[in-house]
């Protein structure tokens, strides 16, 4: 089994992009807004959160221990 060691802020973090992801998702299939207020919104939470995770999942891959 491999470890993977990470700090409280990069924890953080992930956390932070996961939810934005999360949100932006919500807002795409929910109705409590316009639909072009929606998509605008949903789509820009979900991009920032794919876009930020690549770089994060790359550094905690990186850290890997054996």
């Amino acid at each position: 089994m491999k470890a993977t060691c990470i700090s409280i802020p990069e924890l953080a973090l992930i956390a932070g992009t996961r939810a934005a992801l999360g949100a932006g998702i919500a807002l795409i299939v929910g109705d409590q807004l316009t639909k072009e207020q929606k998509k605008a919104i949903g789509w820009t939470l979900f991009l920032v959160g794919v876009v930020t995770t690549v770089p994060l999942l790359a550094d905690v891959i990186a850290k890997r221990v054996k």
